[in-house]
């Protein structure tokens, strides 16, 4: 596994905080903040997670999900937030921001033995273009990185996506330096199936991307996938990012994961 360098000290329930270069690309260095539980061992086989940032591939920061990196370390799992190629610090697309999302779950898969890791389960999650990230690694075929192992899988087992976008051929694939045929590849719900991985949404009832959303859990009923839907009323994109609905959201997506085996006992997050 690749030498890493503490990045900050967490709460004392927490090691410290460790980054990783997963990934070097022609814009340069990728780098992964990974949280261990404070009782975590290398020869650990825990679930994990890996959360990408929003920010309409133009901008944001994995900054975004280290609160829920760092609760759900308390929690017991490892939690990871990946850096990708954004437009406006590298000039680059969304199908480059795919790639990078890829490479960042197969890394973590073909490093789960050194990070304490369970290598079937690995879940991804992510608000916005972040959720449309996570959705990707498990659905979307090809954009795999030059050099990358294709004998690692870059799906995530289970997904947690907040607003997610699930359909770019809606939004406008042009102003994302995108042709139709691109948006079409890169759109999970025109690759959902019955393989696709269980996956829970938190959506705003006022999101613009709300019809997608109802599109998207009509066409996994159809052909038997796990999709579950919850709508906060009355709220617009990325209202999960404020409290009360952080903690709302987050006890949600702790209960998702103790469903599918991730997590044990109760949430310990307070949703009020």
């Amino acid at each position: 596994m690749p030498s890493s360098t503490p990045a900050h000290w967490s709460p004392n329930q927490y090691r410290p905080v460790q980054e990783y270069t997963y990934k070097f690309t022609p814009n340069g260095e990728l780098r992964i903040h990974v949280f261990f539980p404070f009782d975590w061992k290398p020869i650990d086989s825990r679930p994990g997670i890996v959360f990408f940032f929003g920010g309409g591939w133009n901008s944001g920061s994995p900054v975004q999900f280290f609160r829920h990196a760092m609760y759900l370390t308390g929690r017991g799992m490892v939690a990871a937030c990946a850096d990708y190629r954004v437009k406006s610090r590298h000039e680059t697309t969304p199908l480059d921001a795919v790639e990078d999302a890829k490479a960042a779950v197969r890394w973590l898969r073909a490093h789960a033995a050194g990070l304490g890791l369970d290598a079937q389960r690995i879940a991804a999650g992510g608000g916005s273009s972040g959720g449309h990230l996570a959705a990707c690694t498990a659905m979307v075929p090809g954009l795999d990185a030059e050099g990358d192992d294709l004998s690692v899988s870059p799906a995530a087992n289970l997904l947690v996506l907040f607003n997610p976008a699930l359909d770019l051929r809606a939004a406008g694939p042009e102003r994302f330096g995108l042709s139709a045929d691109d948006a079409r590849l890169i759109s999970p719900i025109e690759h959902l199936s019955a393989q696709a991985p269980a996956t829970i949404m938190c959506h705003g009832s006022q999101d613009r991307m709300c019809a997608t959303a109802r599109e998207y859990k009509e066409k996994a009923d159809a052909v038997g996938a796990h999709v579950e839907l919850d709508f906060y009323e009355g709220l617009g994109h990325g209202f999960f990012n404020r409290d009360p609905w952080f903690a709302q959201t987050l006890r949600r997506a702790d209960e998702f994961l103790t469903a599918h085996g991730y997590l044990t006992g109760p949430p310990t997050v307070d949703p009020t």
